[in-house]
C-alpha cells in the first residue's frame, strides 16, 4: 500500500524548502499537472506548442499551494474545485511572467529561456493574453459567478500594478509607499485571491476567509520583498531565472530605496541617474554598496514585518487543518530570505 505524502514541514534550516513543504502537496500538485495538460487541447493547434512551453512543472507554484493549503482538509483529499481554482491562479501567473520577461528583457525563466527569448517580443504577449483569456474562461465554470468576479478583478488589480510600474520606470520620484502600493497590486493580489479561493471554496467559515484573505496579501507582500532582495543579493543558479533586472530597467525597488538613504550626495546622484538611464547601471558597485552599508537588514526586517502581519492574521485560527501549513510558509519565506544573507 502506497505511503501517503508527508504533513510534516521542515524546519526553516533546511535547504529547499519550498520544495520540502510542497511534497505534502503531491496529489493536489499531480492533479493540477493533469489538469493544465488537459488545457491544452482547448486553445488552437497553431500555439499549443507555445502553450505548452509555458505550462510545465518547473515553477515553485506557490500560489496553487496557497489555494491547496488555505482549503487543507487532509493530505488525501484533492478537491476538484481547489484543482480547478488553482488552475486559473497558475494560468494568471503564468501570463504575468510572459509580460513580465518581455518589460524585462529577462533571457532565463524556470532555468531555461524565456517565452519571449524562444518566440520573440510580438509572440509572447499575444501568448501572455491568450494565458489571461483561458484562465477566465475556467474562472466562469464555477456555478455561480463569485470565482469568476473574485479572478477577474485580481486580474484588473495585477494588471494595473504592471502598468504602474512600467510608467514609473526609470523614475526616481517613487517614493516607498508608492512601492508598496505596486508590489500590492502585482504580487500581492494573486496571493490573496489565492487563499480566498481555497478558504471560500471549501466553506470555511466567513471570518477565515478574511483572515486568509489578510494573510495571503501580506504573504504576497514579503514574498515580493524577497524577490527584489534576489535580484541582487541571489544566483541565478540558484534563483533560475535572469537576475540584475531591476537597476538595469530602471525599477526602483526597496533595496534600492534602502541604498539611497545611505549613500552620500554624490553617490546618490549618480545612483538616480543610472535608474533614470542617463548613465549605465553598475550593478557590481551597487551590491559592492549595499553589502557595505547594511541594505541587506534592512530589507530583511520589512520581510519579517510583513511575515508577522501575515501571523497575525490567522492568530485567532489556531487549529484548523489550514492554519498550521499556511504558517509553516512564513518559515519557509523567511528561511528563503536567510539564504541570500552574505557570508562573511
Amino acid at each position: 500500500m502506497p505511503r501517503a505524502p508527508s504533513t510534516e514541514i521542515p524546519s526553516a534550516g533546511k535547504p529547499h524548502a519550498f520544495a520540502g513543504v510542497f511534497a505534502m502537496l503531491a496529489p493536489q500538485m499531480a492533479a493540477l499537472d493533469e489538469f493544465l495538460q488537459a488545457q491544452l487541447e482547448s486553445f488552437e493547434p497553431e500555439i499549443r506548442a507555445m502553450v505548452n512551453y509555458c505550462i510545465d512543472t518547473s515553477g515553485k507554484r506557490i500560489r496553487p499551494a496557497l489555494v491547496f493549503l488555505s482549503g487543507w482538509k487532509d493530505p488525501r483529499s484533492v478537491s476538484a474545485d481547489l484543482v480547478r481554482a488553482a488552475a486559473v491562479v497558475e494560468l494568471v501567473h503564468l501570463a504575468t511572467l510572459v509580460h513580465d520577461d518581455i518589460m524585462d528583457s529577462a533571457d532565463v525563466r524556470r532555468n531555461r529561456r524565456t517565452a519571449t527569448r524562444e518566440f520573440g517580443p510580438n509572440a509572447a504577449v499575444l501568448l501572455g493574453d491568450a494565458l489571461f483569456a483561458h484562465a477566465l474562461h475556467l474562472a466562469s465554470h464555477f456555478p455561480t459567478t463569485e470565482v469568476c468576479a473574485a479572478v477577474s478583478e485580481s486580474t484588473r488589480r495585477v494588471c494595473a500594478g504592471e502598468t504602474v510600474q512600467t510608467l514609473r520606470r526609470r523614475s526616481t520620484d517613487l517614493t516607498p509607499a508608492d512601492y508598496h502600493r505596486i508590489i500590492d497590486l502585482k504580487t500581492a493580489e494573486l496571493f490573496r485571491v489565492s487563499c480566498f479561493l481555497g478558504a471560500r471554496l471549501t466553506g470555511s467559515a466567513a471570518g477565515y476567509v478574511e483572515a486568509s484573505d489578510r494573510f495571503g496579501r501580506h504573504l504576497g507582500i514579503a514574498y515580493q520583498i524577497y524577490d527584489d532582495l534576489a535580484d541582487f543579493f541571489g544566483r541565478e543558479d540558484k534563483i533560475g531565472k535572469t537576475l540584475g533586472t531591476d537597476l538595469a530597467s530602471g525599477k526602483l525597488t526597496l533595496p534600492l530605496f534602502a541604498l539611497m538613504d545611505r549613500l552620500p550626495p554624490f553617490e546618490r546622484a549618480a545612483l538616480a541617474e543610472e535608474i533614470g538611464g542617463q548613465r549605465p547601471a553598475q550593478p557590481a558597485l551597487r551590491l559592492k554598496q549595499m553589502l557595505e552599508l547594511g541594505v541587506f537588514d534592512q530589507v530583511e526586517c520589512a520581510v519579517r514585518h510583513e511575515v508577522s502581519a501575515a501571523r497575525a492574521a490567522l492568530a485567532e485560527w489556531p487549529g484548523l487543518p489550514p492554519t498550521q501549513h499556511l504558517l509553516a510558509l512564513c518559515d519557509v519565506l523567511l528561511a528563503q530570505v536567510a539564504s541570500l544573507r552574505p557570508v562573511g
